[in-house]
Parts: structure tokens; C-alpha cells; sequence
């Protein structure tokens, strides 16, 4: 099939999906943002954008229908994300199809995302009816503490390319049922599988009824600017943003400078070490899936690989030959593994890091651009494995895209060294049979990060868990545990049921 047959096809499918997903056709043509699919990198839809206006008028419908909603019992509230979950069930196919198109993910991949979707709407049906707060012991006689969990308000949610609809669904699903709003801010690179997200959860909301009022889940879309509007809008009491660290530098402070509650998702460099004693089969298999996924485009994706020199000629070697036999292509082709990169800038940023890597004298397999693929504007890449004699330069940096650093190490307080020795803290792991080398990874003087894995890679992280990571990246945490109370405010009670009046710490004021 020619590069124009194949761009007709992707062109044609991608309408034919957002139809019989109850996309309207107003809302992919005709509009000002080009959307590229990076499977051809030929735009398959132009999509109209938001004024800052508009999307102030957004979250002000959001912010009328806090006014009611915080008001509907938690349970009810939950069987709105139940009827999500339901239509989610029912549209997964197609969805995570249109995830495969939009953002080059393979199929297993894009159905996967949709499956997390449908995962966390059932953690947050539960979540609704365990909202709990604590009884406080008090020293006071005839008087009884608790704390008690409210609503807080409108939670802007700003996604990235690399996860177009999970993400919201985190954030969504727990500040519904915690009694907020949402307005959504997706990539500006994947605005599609966002209005095909927001059909669907158009159709959860005509099965709920009327409890349910206008503006109680908005989609704005458009660029920085319209991201902007939901940071600095006084009525967003709590922000959700994904990206890079760059552009949390650039969030945090208005947040913060507003007090707002920040829920910041931002860089990851990860890293894993492989110990003397450990599985090298499963090693192998953990470490491929972690660095070459979604083409190395995952927040989670391994970036860094800590090898002990007992078993380095061992691993690496097999490393380079999985990195050498991987399938590259279109994602759709059967046998895939490894899609394209979503751009240009994300093919120069691969390159410019390689670059960086054999000035330092550093092996470097695979990186080469595949020809052949998609056509001359998508962006197909072999993997790349750099074998770096010391941790430094560009494996210091997170590139977002499939590059491997590997490097020997002697010691596991060497390697954990190099495993914080980065600004990111979000993802990491070990390989090890031993049991004090994992605890010890585990402990308080291991790993830095938010995740910290033994025996799997540092990527694929499920719901039930809370997700996020320190340092620069944000701090913020999503999904499971006690993820929900960052959407809702804490008021601690005291009720004195008694005729006397003690006050704390033996104070006496007698009028």
C-alpha cells in the first residue's frame, strides 16, 4: 500500500471511529488546530479551539454546578463513574483504537489505557461510599473530635499526549465522586481521543439524570493560553497537570501564589538495577517492555539501567540483540512492538541526545531512523541501547524517547547513588534475588522515588497504588490509596455534649 493509500486509511478510520463514538462532525473539521496522526504524520482532522473566554465560561458552568453537586450524596455520586464504566466497557474497542491512531500506541497498548479507564472508575464506585474521616481522642470530658472529608471545588485536569485519556480518568473518576467538578484541558497534540472521552461520558450523564447538573464535566480545547485560564482561575481550587518539569516550573509558583492545591505529574528519568543474583531471563523481559513501550514515551518509561559488572557481559549482550530484533512499524501490523515517536521535535530531541552520547565516547546501538514507514513526516525509530563508561551527560536529562543508558556498577550503594543522582523521582526498580539487597533499595537510604519496584520494570504501574513520584517530578500523586483527599478539604469537629465548658491545655477564663 503507498504512503497516500495508507494516510487515506488512517484518515478514513479516525472519522469512522469518532462517528460511532457520538463524536459530532462539527467538532473535527473545519476548525483552526491541525491534528497529525504520528502513524503518517498527515493531519486527519482540524479541530476547533476555545477562546480564553470560552474556557472561563467552562469553569464557570463547573463552578455553578459545585454548587449542587457537592450537595448529592457520595454513593449517587458513584453511581455516576459506575455508568462511566459501563459505557467505557462498551466503547473500548473503539477508543482504544482511536488511541492507537491518534498517539501511535499498539493495540494491546491503546485497549490497555482504555482498561485503566474502566479500572479506576470501579476503585472510585468503592472509594464512594469510604470517604472516611477519624474520631480524635480529646482531653476534654463530655466532648467528642472527628475529622470530616468536603468537597473542595472545580478540579482542572491538564493531560498529556503519552496517556490522551487515562489521566483525566484518575482524576476524574475520584473527583466526582469526591463531589467536584471537572474541567478538562487535554494535549493540544491528541484532542480526539479527549472528545471521544467526553462523548462517552456525555452518555453516563444522560443515564444518571437529573441529579446531575450542567457543567459538571467540561472539555476545553486549544494551547498554552487556554491551560493558562484554568491555573490562574481563582473558582479551580485544585489543578491536576502532566508534562514536563519545565512546564511545572511554570505552574507551581501561580498555584502556589493563588494557594491553590497542586497536583503535579511531571519529569522521569527512571532507572532499574540488575543485581549479581538476579533473574536474568525475567530481567531481560522486564527491562525491554519498561525502556522500548509506547516507544520509550511513557512518564515510567526506563531511561537507565545500573548492570553489575559479575553479570554485565551476560545481560547486555542479549540486551543488544532484543533491541536488534524488535519490531518496529505501524502500530496496527501485527507482530509490532515499537510504534513512532508522536513528532518531529521528539525524532530531534532522540537525535540531539545520541549525539550528546558518542561525544562522550559511548557505544551506542540502534537510534536510526526507519525509512519506509508512514511516509516523510512520521517519525519511526529503532530503540536505542547507549553502553555509557560513566553515568553522566545525557542520561542525566530525561529524553522522552526509547534511549536505554546502561553502565556497570560494584557496589548497590554505587548503583542506588546513581539511581538519585537525578532531578526526577518519579519510577524505579531492582532485579535481585536477595532479600536485604531489595529491602534495602526499599528502605529510607534507597530510592528516591515514588515507585520503587522489585523484579518488574519501573513502568506499567496499576491503579491501586498511589501514582506519582519527588523531587522534580511535582510531588503530586493520582489514582489509588488516599489519592482522593487531595480533591477534597479536611474540617476537624469538636462537639461538646456536655453542660460544662473545659478548654484546652487547662486554660481558665471564667467571665
Amino acid at each position: 500500500m503507498s504512503d497516500t493509500s495508507v494516510a487515506s486509511s488512517v484518515v478514513s478510520e479516525v472519522h469512522a471511529l469518532l462517528q460511532r463514538l457520538g463524536v459530532p462532525a462539527s467538532a473535527y473539521e473545519g476548525g483552526d488546530l491541525a491534528v497529525r496522526s504520528p502513524l503518517t504524520g498527515q493531519v486527519v482532522a482540524h479541530v476547533p479551539q476555545h477562546t480564553p473566554a470560552q474556557a472561563s465560561d467552562a469553569i464557570g458552568r463547573a463552578h455553578a454546578a459545585f454548587a449542587t453537586w457537592r450537595t448529592v450524596p457520595a454513593p449517587r455520586r458513584g453511581e455516576l463513574i459506575r455508568l462511566l464504566g459501563e459505557e467505557l466497557r462498551a466503547a473500548k474497542a473503539d477508543l482504544g483504537r482511536l488511541v492507537t491512531l491518534e498517539a501511535g500506541k499498539i493495540p494491546s497498548e491503546g485497549l490497555g489505557e482504555v482498561q485503566e479507564m474502566i479500572d479506576i472508575c470501579d476503585f472510585a464506585v468503592g472509594l464512594s461510599r469510604q470517604l472516611y474521616g477519624l474520631t480524635i481522642a480529646t482531653e476534654r470530658p463530655g466532648h467528642r473530635m472527628m475529622e470530616t472529608w468536603h468537597p473542595l471545588g472545580v478540579c482542572g485536569v491538564i493531560s498529556a499526549f503519552n496517556f490522551p485519556v487515562a489521566v483525566w480518568s484518575w482524576n476524574a473518576a475520584l473527583a466526582v465522586v469526591c463531589g467536584d467538578p471537572v474541567v478538562w484541558k487535554p494535549s493540544e497534540k491528541t484532542p480526539l481521543t479527549a472528545l471521544a472521552t467526553h462523548a462517552i461520558a456525555q452518555r453516563a450523564l444522560a443515564r444518571f439524570g437529573s441529579d446531575a447538573p450542567a457543567g459538571l464535566l467540561e472539555l476545553i480545547i486549544g494551547q498554552r493560553d487556554i491551560g493558562e485560564v484554568l491555573v490562574q482561575d481563582a473558582r479551580v481550587p485544585v489543578l491536576s497537570a502532566t508534562g514536563s518539569t519545565a512546564m511545572g516550573r511554570a505552574v507551581g509558583p501561580r498555584l502556589a501564589a493563588r494557594f491553590a492545591r497542586a497536583i503535579l505529574e511531571l519529569g522521569g528519568n527512571n532507572a532499574a538495577i540488575v543485581a549479581p543474583s538476579a533473574d536474568l531471563d525475567l530481567a531481560l523481559r522486564g527491562i525491554a517492555f519498561a525502556a522500548m513501550g509506547t516507544a520509550g514515551q511513557r512518564c515510567t518509561t526506563l531511561r537507565r539501567l545500573f548492570v553489575h559488572e559479575s553479570v554485565y557481559d551476560q545481560l547486555v549482550p542479549q540486551l543488544i540483540k532484543v533491541y536488534g530484533n524488535v519490531q518496529v512499524g505501524d502500530p496496527r501490523t501485527e507482530g509490532t512492538l515499537v510504534g513512532p515517536l508522536i513528532d518531529r521535535m521528539a525524532f530531534d530531541g532522540m537525535q540531539k541526545a545520541l549525539e550528546q552520547s558518542r561525544a562522550l565516547g559511548a557505544k551506542v546501538h540502534g537510534g536510526a531512523r526507519v525509512d519506509g514507514l508512514g511516509g516523510p513526516d512520521a517519525y519511526y525509530v529503532r530503540p536505542a541501547l547507549v553502553e555509557l563508561q560513566k553515568h553522566e551527560g545525557p542520561a542525566l536529562h530525561e529524553t522522552f524517547a526509547p534511549i536505554l543508558y546502561v553502565t556497570r556498577y560494584s557496589t548497590l550503594d554505587e548503583a542506588i547513588a546513581m539511581n538519585n543522582a537525578v532531578g526526577a523521582g518519579l519510577s524505579s526498580s531492582i532485579f535481585t534475588l536477595n532479600m536485604r539487597e531489595a529491602e534495602q533499595f526499599m528502605s529510607a537510604s534507597g530510592s528516591d522515588c515514588g515507585i520503587a519496584n522489585v523484579n518488574i520494570g519501573p513502568s506499567g504501574a496499576e491503579i491501586g497504588g498511589a501514582f506519582g513520584g519527588e523531587k522534580e517530578t511535582g510531588g503530586g500523586r493520582e489514582a489509588g490509596s488516599d489519592s482522593w483527599k487531595a480533591y477534597m478539604r479536611r474540617a476537624t469537629n469538636t462537639v461538646n455534649y456536655s453542660t460544662a465548658l473545659p478548654l484546652a491545655q487547662g486554660v481558665k477564663f471564667d467571665v
